[in-house]
């Protein structure tokens, strides 16, 4: 048998693609065998990674089927293991060990961050790709080191960029690289405005979507960041103008039309989180309108994203 018998090392490297090429040019094993001067078992033991081909084999089996031996060997890529900084919670070791943890990787100037990819939500941790696996966590607690095994390119996955925010045109911008077939792709992390910039000045995400209002100055942003990140070297980019309102059922059937509306006790609010933007801008409305929180039924109702407050309203 003109084969040689490898390691269980070298196995496990080795990437074999000879029976996919054998069955597309529909040789049978005792064909392809006969053109390339060996034995049929020669062959089966190839196929199921019991043998390594010589050198001369190898070539005289690419030359049969019409390709290069790179085609039908290669060197599988060895397990790329990065360490990197959890930011969330991870599952209870019982529940990791029965289903790996996907996470996607970040590369934030000198740091590498770690998130689950269900940190991403409903709509977009199923169809966004993960970058890898947890393997390997002392705590699983947010803040420590955690061992990822990649799954997607390493240089790929480093000119991602990291956004914080909850505007969903971040989700289009995303979609928009992927279409063009970018090696960069938008990675979008849904926060509150206060969160993404708290984020951003530890150094988590590249970018911080903001849309908060300041009533003293009546600017918007500009006073926030110059009280957040004074001293510190960022740029500042108009991004978008929002409109914000009240989302309602079709037709508006309460006749919700100003904040001071929402003291009606038919009424129940579905609110963000204390320092979003949408939380900021409605405490703002409802002080001017003499109404207080308490005043307000559903106030301490906490939808996460504006996805959830439309899916609350959808089904209350």
């Amino acid at each position: 048998m003109t084969a040689r018998q490898p390691s269980s090392d070298s196995t496990s490297k080795c990437s074999n693609h000879l029976k996919s090429f054998r069955i597309r040019t529909g040789f049978s094993q005792s064909e392809l065998a006969t053109r390339a001067g060996i034995t049929r078992q020669a062959v089966s033991s190839i196929e199921s990674n019991l043998y390594l081909p010589t050198t001369a084999v190898a070539l005289r089996l690419a030359s049969v089927l019409t390709c290069r031996v790179e085609d039908l060997f290669s060197l599988a890529p060895a397990e790329d293991i990065v360490d990197g900084t959890l930011i969330g919670r991870l599952p209870r070791a019982e529940e990791r060990e029965a289903q790996p943890v996907r996470v996607k990787v970040s590369t934030v100037g000198k740091r590498t961050i770690v998130r689950p990819v269900t940190g991403l939500g409903e709509q977009l941790s199923f169809t966004v790709p993960a970058d890898g696996y947890v393997v390997e966590t002392h705590s699983g607690r947010s803040d420590s080191t955690v061992h990822v095994k990649l799954s997607r390119d390493r240089q790929t996955i480093e000119q991602d960029i990291s956004v914080a925010g909850c505007d969903p045109a971040i989700f289009l911008a995303g979609e928009y690289m992927r279409r063009q077939k970018d090696r960069t792709s938008v990675i979008g992390w849904t926060m509150g405005s206060t969160a993404a910039l708290h984020a951003l000045q530890r150094g988590e995400v590249h970018i911080a979507g903001l849309h908060l209002f300041d009533p003293v100055t009546g600017e918007s942003n500009m006073p926030f960041l110059r009280r957040s990140l004074k001293g510190s070297h960022y740029d500042v980019v108009t991004f978008a103008t929002w409109e914000e309102g009240f989302l309602v059922r079709p037709g508006n059937p309460k006749s919700i039309r100003t904040a001071a509306d929402l003291s009606d006790p038919t009424i129940t609010l579905i609110n963000r989180e204390e320092g979003s933007g949408a939380r900021l801008l409605l405490d703002q409305r409802l002080r001017a309108a003499g109404v207080a929180p308490t005043q307000v039924p559903g106030y301490d109702h906490i939808a996460s994203t504006h996805f959830g407050v439309a899916r609350a309203i959808a089904e209350h």
